[in-house]
């Protein structure tokens, strides 16, 4: 599975951006996706999941009611709307593909795409 990230960019604190995911390759294997973060000097952490179907989502305490993942199936993308941004959202945001299960943990995932970097300024 290739995954291609985009979406990234400057926003100002309480703003609002749209992250999509494009997968090719072997999705009749009907993967779960999610996102994760990275920040400078941190670990990569999870921000959402979403089942194949697109009937179970998972968040991230720092994130919920303010994020949504979706999926469009058809077209083999997964989105992540993020509004009311903070500055500890800034991050590289990298989304990726489990073939086994719907996890929440990086080393679950099986296929990473190349990260897009938001930045939230205050």
């Amino acid at each position: 599975v290739q995954l291609q990230a985009c979406g990234g960019g400057l926003v100002q604190a309480g703003g609002s951006l749209r992250l999509s995911c494009a997968a090719s390759g072997r999705t009749f294997s009907r993967p779960s996706m999610g996102w994760f973060r990275q920040a400078p000097g941190k670990e990569r952490e999870f921000v959402a999941a979403i089942s194949w179907s697109g009937g179970t989502t998972y968040y991230a305490d720092s994130v919920k009611g303010r994020f949504t993942i979706s999926r469009d199936s058809a077209k083999n993308t997964v989105y992540l709307q993020m509004n009311s941004l903070k500055p500890e959202d800034t991050a590289v945001y990298y989304c990726a593909a489990d073939l086994k299960r719907l996890g929440v943990l990086a080393y679950e995932y099986d296929y990473w795409g190349q990260g897009t970097l938001v930045t939230v300024s205050s």
